[in-house]
């Protein structure tokens, strides 16, 4: 900043000024400035501005597969506003392994993020508290908390599943069937009661099948097909409710692989209503999440927190809900019998 301040025939505090409150300098002077800093080549120095600052402008984020277009919406909602706050995002993935969602957490505590969103494996949320506790603000993500430990942004899973199994009930479905897992993620607990609910009130006429996987891929769906294929035909669930639409696009494959025709045969509805949905060779139904609001609501928490922090203000936790929507498709259309 000397060199420049000298080269430019000005204080090193117009530069400042230049660089962080431009509107306190004249047009010509500024100008003045700028080209001695691209004459010299000259860079900030983004950590030592952050360090005298006392405040990282950098945001860790931790989901649990960046492979997911769930995960990718919500990480884009976040980074269009936090890019607007002048906030960069790092992200890690977890990829659903509780070593190294740990991993990643430690590495974001020993950068000194301004602040953390995370989307937490299973009933992890505490691990959180140890950045809480160094000073770190963080917002959980893809989760609906109580609001007295942290910010948290997520949908109401259980009225999604309800959706899914009224959707089939209402397309005259009686032998339906969960799939996904595993069981120690809230969302997957969630969706699932929320359809075990709808059968419930259907009364007992409706049977239930569930199918617990090991993760939430296309993978997980194909096998999860076969085992559904190979069940008898008087036995076989005639609609399945995919815990999310990676295991739904799976399912539409392993049983298109089968020989099951979908809707005819057996009719499929997801979660999250990603794009690839949409474009499957079977559009498939699904349950839609605001992803991209999720991921600003997200952020715009943080930034509050992290603002009433450096402002030396008490923070009320807040816990956002969002509301899902069923968006119908030819997955589930009404059954057609077979001729013959």
């Amino acid at each position: 900043m000397r060199d420049v301040a000298t080269l430019a025939q000005v204080s090193v505090g117009t530069v400042s000024n230049v660089l962080n409150s431009p509107e306190r300098v004249s047009d010509v002077t500024r100008q003045r400035v700028q080209d001695a800093i691209d004459k010299l080549g000259w860079v900030p120095n983004e950590s030592a501005r952050q360090l005298r600052a006392g405040r990282s402008r950098s945001i860790g984020m931790v989901v649990m597969d960046i492979a997911n277009p769930f995960f990718t919406d919500v990480a884009r909602g976040a980074e269009e506003l936090l890019y607007d706050q002048q906030y960069s995002v790092q992200i890690g993935n977890s990829d659903q392994n509780p070593d190294r969602e740990l991993t990643l957490l430690e590495r974001f505590e020993q950068q000194r993020v301004g602040g953390v969103l995370f989307a937490p494996i299973g009933d992890s949320a505490e691990r959180g508290l140890r950045l809480r506790q160094r000073g770190i603000p963080v917002v959980l993500v893809d989760r609906v908390g109580t609001g007295a430990d942290f910010c948290s942004v997520g949908v109401d899973d259980l009225a999604g599943g309800r959706l899914a199994g009224q959707h089939l009930l209402d397309q005259g479905h009686h032998r339906l069937a969960f799939v996904g897992g595993p069981s120690s993620l809230a969302q997957v607990r969630d969706r699932r009661r929320g359809l075990e609910m709808a059968v419930e009130q259907a009364g007992d006429e409706v049977s239930l099948l569930a199918v617990s996987t090991p993760a939430l891929g296309i993978a997980d769906g194909v096998s999860s097909a076969g085992e559904i294929a190979a069940l008898a035909e008087d036995e076989r669930p005639t609609a399945v409710f995919a815990a999310c639409d990676l295991v739904a696009i799976g399912l539409l494959q392993g049983f298109v692989t089968a020989g099951l025709r979908v809707p005819d045969d057996i009719a499929i509805i997801g979660y999250d209503d990603i794009a690839f949905a949409a474009a499957a060779a079977v559009p498939l139904s699904s349950i839609r999440q605001p992803r991209e609001d999720i991921g600003r609501k997200s952020a715009e928490l943080l930034t509050r927190e992290i603002e009433s922090a450096d402002g030396g203000r008490p923070h009320q936790h807040e816990a956002v809900r969002f509301t899902p929507q069923l968006v119908a498709r030819r997955s589930t259309q009404p059954r057609k019998r077979r001729k013959g």
